[in-house]
């Protein structure tokens, strides 16, 4: 237990001065009476309300006190505890393009791809993970973090809306996604630093290669595993129509699988491809058998006031105080 206002307990020294009254001047200005002796008195027994006419003072006293401990703040917690755990450092890129719609993954491609996902940060307890995402350009989503609750709400913002209504230019920038995610993990200290690339289509924008953007991550010791996702031949694909409704065609799947795997190559990492919802799980389940290593963590539980029993007693020992002044262990005069 800890107080946050420590220096109000400085106000218990008050009882010193209060007791030695009580015990050794108390006695000199209470009524008194006079008589010839006490002799008659010495083998008298005492009463219950003799022996206890000690009690309002013991109850005042304790009120008081525990009225000093309320004004202390008393708080129950557990401190910043530094750990080590097993764990490596994760940075997600996810394509948003417009073709990720296209519905050979149900119910769509991205959305197959938001929910295994999500899955897999909730599986990965102690790594430090954080989201990409990109479509013509690259931004961060989230960057690395161990609160995955906090991760997990960032991926409610994975869709294609962005490019579908033009807030970002549409295409796919591998390239830039690499580069983006490869870039939140330059300061890393852990041993395994990882990319999961995840795409559907070829390298057709951006100002960055994918090849470059590689020898970047193998530089800084990224590992980067690519997966490519579509089915083969072709898949239907959504097409809002002008006034209003949607069209549905097929569309030829192209997906540059050399240079994923020579992405994946290039920084030691692993292709693979997805065809469909069940392979997808397979590959994420199978990163999450990469290599651990030991990162710090710090965990922190909120405090928790805990005046409460301490307010409850002050009121109980006023109470009492009070009743039996009053009647019990009355004083005439």
């Amino acid at each position: 237990m800890t107080f946050v206002n420590p220096a109000c307990l400085l106000l218990l020294l008050l009882l010193i001065p209060y007791g030695i009254w009580f015990f050794l001047l108390r006695g000199k200005k209470e009524p008194s009476m006079k008589i010839p002796s006490t002799e008659a008195y010495q083998n008298a027994p005492k009463s219950l309300r003799q022996r206890l006419m000690w009690l309002p003072f013991a109850l005042r006293a304790l009120c008081f006190t525990m009225i000093v401990v309320v004004l202390a703040r008393p708080q129950s917690y557990n401190s910043w505890n530094d750990s080590e755990v097993e764990g490596i450092d994760i940075m997600l890129a996810m394509d948003v393009s417009t073709s990720m719609l296209a519905m050979d993954f149900k119910p769509n491609r991205v959305e197959a791809a938001r929910m295994v996902a999500t899955d897999f940060v909730s599986r990965q307890k102690n790594d430090n993970i954080g989201l990409t995402i990109f479509a013509g350009e690259a931004f961060t989503q989230c960057p690395l973090t161990t609160d995955h609750e906090a991760l997990l709400q960032m991926f409610t913002n994975i869709s294609c809306d962005l490019p579908a209504t033009g807030m970002i230019d549409d295409g796919t920038a591998i390239g830039m996604g690499i580069a983006n995610a490869v870039s939140r993990l330059q300061e890393s200290k852990a041993k395994s630093k990882v990319v999961i690339l995840l795409t559907d289509g070829s390298n057709n924008m951006g100002e960055i290669s994918p090849l470059t953007a590689s020898e970047m991550a193998r530089t800084l010791n990224v590992r980067v595993y690519t997966i490519g996702v579509g089915t083969n031949g072709t898949a239907t694909f959504p097409y809002p129509l002008p006034g209003g409704g949607v069209s549905y065609t097929r569309m030829p799947v192209e997906i540059d699988t050399n240079m994923l795997r020579e992405i994946a190559s290039i920084t030691g990492g692993k292709f693979y491809r997805a065809t469909n919802n069940k392979e997808l799980e397979q590959i994420y389940e199978d990163i999450s058998k990469l290599e651990k290593s030991r990162i710090m963590v710090t965990n922190y539980t909120k405090r928790h006031e805990t005046y409460h029993i301490f307010a409850l007693i002050a009121i109980v020992a006023l109470l009492l105080e009070l009743l039996l002044s009053n009647t019990l262990l009355r004083k005439i005069p």
